[in-house]
């Protein structure tokens, strides 16, 4: 909870979402999640398909609004995405950890330039866990848009460090790549990281890609509005380190 809310606390861009809806006209809209995810999945590959190249950071996703509070002030394309998040997730309006695992590895699975072994359920628990401001292992609507528009534009840094066509991006690359998602990080960092999430050569597959950027994004977030004077130094109590750290 402690992380959700330094997440939250800064201000919201109404106008991130934009380009969100794309490829949607050829999803078919009947009720349920079962038999037509197969086409919504599709709809969220061609939303990927036409992200814009170049990563600039988003600020994080409002708290909860309830759909009626804010659906009248949403653009068309807006409504068009959150129409298909409510076939994906439900009545409730909520993708666990298990859904999301589901609809990234459908997504990846159409992509054969991308190496990656699939999103795992811990990985995909991850990623809820940095996003979910009520804590109950789900992500809501705007938790998951702010997620998704993440990972199509780290997918396109992805596809453009990949200079070997290997389907991954190698060791020299990965600085590079890191700093065209928008994080800038000293050499000792660069290698802490390539210990946790690169193979043993060095390269860094889809799937640990993303979790690393996903991972560094919540940590700079929460670490910048904990920063109240800007002075790059923040201090916390145990209790708050320990749930900063422990539902990531």
């Amino acid at each position: 909870m402690f992380l959700v809310k330094a997440l939250l606390s800064g201000g919201s861009n109404s106008g991130h979402g934009q380009s969100l809806a794309r490829g949607l006209g050829g999803l078919r809209t009947g009720g349920g999640h079962g038999g037509n995810l197969a086409g919504l999945v599709g709809g969220l590959v061609n939303l990927i398909s036409e992200a814009a190249a170049q990563y600039n950071p988003e600020p994080p996703p409002p708290p909860h609004n309830h759909f009626t509070n804010v659906e009248a002030y949403e653009s068309e394309e807006i409504r068009q995405f959150r129409r298909l998040f409510a076939q994906l997730a439900g009545d409730d309006m909520e993708v666990c950890a298990t859904e999301l695992r589901d609809i990234l590895n459908k997504v990846v699975s159409r992509h054969q330039d991308l190496k990656t072994d699939g999103f795992s359920l811990d990985t995909c628990r991850s990623m809820v866990a940095v996003m979910d401001s009520d804590t109950n292992g789900k992500l809501g609507f705007e938790e998951f848009k702010y997620l998704w528009n993440n990972i199509k534009k780290w997918q396109c840094v992805y596809k453009q460090h990949d200079t070997d066509q290997s389907g991954t991006v190698g060791r020299a690359q990965l600085p590079d790549a890191l700093k065209a998602a928008g994080f800038h990080l000293n050499e000792q960092l660069s290698q802490v990281i390539v210990r946790r999430y690169a193979d043993e050569d060095g390269s860094m597959d889809f799937n640990n890609f993303i979790s690393c950027l996903v991972r560094l994004d919540s940590m700079f977030r929460a670490f910048k509005s904990l920063d109240r004077d800007g002075d790059g130094q923040i201090k916390m109590t145990i209790e708050d380190w320990l749930q900063l750290t422990m539902y990531s």
